[in-house]
């Protein structure tokens, strides 16, 4: 694919994903997503090409702008969106696929400090909410989405939804019946159960108070 065509390819993705977008101008001026994904195509290049330093300078300039650090070595695919964006961190050795949707504050990090495969591979059409953390070597499939301030360190089967810390899948959508499974949550059910034990002792001690007042 073309240079000029991945662009507008990232373009057409702002104003897919955010409807606060009004014009081209204002996306090519405005938008530090989209400009630290321009940067990492050029430093990205450049690394491809075996480069040394120049690629990381790119990299690191970019963060100083926008708040956004894409290491040279990610390979990202088209129509990628950083809403917002600050503070995402995305590792060296992470695959993004395409129409991929990023928010602020989510880290796609390494747990290793070999020189192998160590950072997550992204699916299509994936979305990952605000302050997520995935890490590791770990798969998200197509249209999977993860919720805001997860931490994901496993993988995620396609068409999931991905929550908690750690994160776990909830749901899964069928993508031929558009029906969605909801799965077993132990977590969420352990946590119901002692809200309603919980609310269960309260009761009695508040009984037992007033009782207590009322011999006295």
């Amino acid at each position: 694919m073309g240079f000029f065509t991945g662009i507008r390819k990232d373009i057409k993705a702002v104003f897919d994903h955010d409807p606060a977008a009004i014009s081209t101008l204002e996306v090519l001026l405005a938008y530090p997503g989209f400009h630290a994904r321009q940067s990492h195509r050029l430093a990205h290049t450049l690394f491809r090409w075996h480069i040394p330093v120049l690629p990381r300078l790119i990299s690191h300039i970019s963060r100083f702008l926008t708040g956004i650090e894409i290491h040279p070595g990610a390979k990202i695919g088209e129509g990628f969106f950083i809403d917002h964006g600050m503070g995402v961190v995305i590792g060296e050795t992470s695959e993004i696929g395409d129409n991929v949707t990023i928010y602020q504050g989510v880290t796609l990090g390494g747990t290793s400090h070999q020189r192998t495969k160590r950072h997550p591979t992204l699916g299509k059409n994936v979305v990952v909410g605000v302050g997520a953390q995935l890490i590791g070597n770990i798969t998200i499939g197509d249209n999977t989405k993860v919720g805001a301030g997860s931490v994901v360190v496993s993988s995620a089967p396609a068409n999931a939804t991905v929550i908690g810390v750690p994160g776990r899948v909830v749901a899964v959508r069928n993508p031929d019946t558009d029906t969605v499974e909801r799965l077993p949550d132990p977590v969420g059910e352990k946590l119901e159960a002692l809200e309603r034990r919980i609310a269960e002792l309260e009761k009695r001690l508040a009984l037992a108070e007033g009782r207590k007042g009322e011999s006295i």
